[in-house]
């Protein structure tokens, strides 16, 4: 190979090993795990009904609520309700209702996307991993149940004990309007990983 060859071949070798390094840079910095993501993965949450009224909206619903509607849009819905005799945790204020509607591709899709992130297996094999961190006790929308203390939010088919079936229950009942996503005391309080350095 003539000389000034050899230098071009020199020379183009060296800009490939410049590039890849500078991608394996940055990609290594741009993957590398955030606190939370460092911080052990909770337990699959266990079931814990509300049993008090303290409806004030918790720190830990209203950030994973924003963060929900922020990421996959959508509207912001109720976390606090005013009590009553049910075992609602909105009347502990750690249940939010992502405004959707079943009838709609879009609103379809958003809810999918939602799913498959939180639900997602992480690096570190952990299954459910956001979900876990979040503090997540069960989801609802459009007629399915995916509950932490259940299989492992396996979903399952939900209907309202206040309903006799789908067809004879209101749209709100069969989280047809809304995704309804419960947390733990903890999340609710935004004490488990996923919150932290979200609520400074």
């Amino acid at each position: 190979m003539p000389p000034s060859s050899r230098h071009a071949g020199r020379s183009a070798l060296r800009l490939v090993a410049t590039l890849l390094g500078a991608l394996l840079t940055a990609t290594l910095l741009t993957s590398a795990p955030t606190a939370a993501q460092a911080a052990p993965v909770e337990d699959y949450a266990s079931y814990q009904p509300a049993t008090r009224c303290s409806p004030k909206p918790k720190p830990g619903a209203v950030a994973l609520g924003r963060w929900m509607v922020d990421t996959f849009g959508g509207s912001y819905g109720a976390v606090g309700r005013q009590c009553s005799s049910s075992t609602s945790e909105h009347e502990e204020g750690r249940a939010f209702d992502w405004t959707l509607d079943a009838t709609r591709e879009a609103d379809r899709a958003r809810a999918a996307r939602f799913l498959e992130r939180v639900l997602a297996t992480d690096r570190r094999d952990n299954t459910d991993a956001l979900a876990r961190r979040m503090g997540i006790m069960y989801i609802i929308w459009n007629d399915r149940m995916w509950a932490s203390y259940d299989d492992q939010f396996d979903p399952d088919a939900y209907l309202s004990s206040s309903c006799s079936s789908t067809k004879h229950c209101s749209k709100t009942l069969r989280h047809r309007d809304h995704l309804h996503v419960s947390l733990t005391r903890a999340g609710g309080r935004g004490a488990t990983s996923w919150y932290d350095g979200r609520l400074d």
